[in-house]
């Protein structure tokens, strides 16, 4: 089956990261992917939350689209006085698959936080964030390591994430907004470089979907979770 823009059903949109896009970020990297651009940046603070035990790190996301990154101007989360409902769900997900990439004893008592601004959104914003959010975390890690603040690197997983989902009953890969926005079924999958899931999540939006239809759509996602790996480790180099 053939796509709006061209591409097979098992296809992803051609991905780009840009790394040091930002001067004073310990870590940071720009991912495009088709039209969907998000700037991710890493924060190393010498400290943690009451709730880390003594020894380990800590890390977290932000999660933010700038107004005109849609079709119609958002209002900013700061003029409502809250995080809305979408952006927290969202940076918790980031937050939870970046810190199964690092061992958090070997990170020490410090806090990394990535804060990832939607600068164009086209559909997988989420998984966009997370991947070029591992890029940013692995560039502060790698940061720290050469700087003698840590004694081993400690990102101990790859992480990229990729969405699929079904659309007039087909299954795709990585959706852009114009199928996003008529999909039956989406789902958003987080997965290391042995193919291991760290986050997965499915909705039937349009209609209840079966087991086998995951289990066909997480395969979509292993494809290409797989080839932003590997783009991952051009980029970096093999740090693990």
């Amino acid at each position: 089956m053939i796509r709006a823009d061209g591409r097979k059903y098992d296809e992803s949109r051609p991905v780009e990261i840009t790394t040091g896009f930002i001067k004073f970020a310990e870590g940071s990297a720009l991912i495009r992917c088709g039209d969907t651009v998000v700037l991710c940046n890493a924060s190393v603070e010498d400290r943690v939350p009451p709730h880390v035990r003594p020894g380990c790190g800590w890390v977290t996301a932000e999660y933010s689209m700038l107004p005109r990154a849609n079709r119609e101007r958002s209002r900013r989360d700061v003029d409502k006085l809250k995080l809305s409902g979408r952006s927290a769900e969202i940076q918790r997900l980031i937050g939870r698959s970046l810190r199964a990439a690092v061992d958090m004893r070997r990170l020490g008592e410090r806090t990394i936080t990535i804060d990832c601004d939607v600068l164009q959104g086209d559909g997988g914003t989420r998984t966009a964030s997370v991947t070029g959010g591992f890029v940013a975390l692995a560039l502060a890690c790698r940061g720290l390591l050469e700087q003698g603040l840590v004694k081993a690197m400690p990102i101990r997983h790859y992480v990229a994430g990729i969405s699929a989902g079904i659309v007039d009953n087909v299954p795709m890969l990585d959706l852009q907004y114009s199928e996003d926005s008529r999909a039956m079924v989406d789902l958003n999958c987080v997965m290391n470089e042995q193919g291991g899931i760290i986050e997965l999540q499915g909705t039937g939006e349009g209609r209840a979907f079966t087991a086998r239809e995951q289990q066909e759509l997480v395969a979509l996602c292993a494809q290409g979770n797989a080839r932003l790996i590997q783009l991952e480790k051009n980029i970096l180099g093999e740090i693990l």
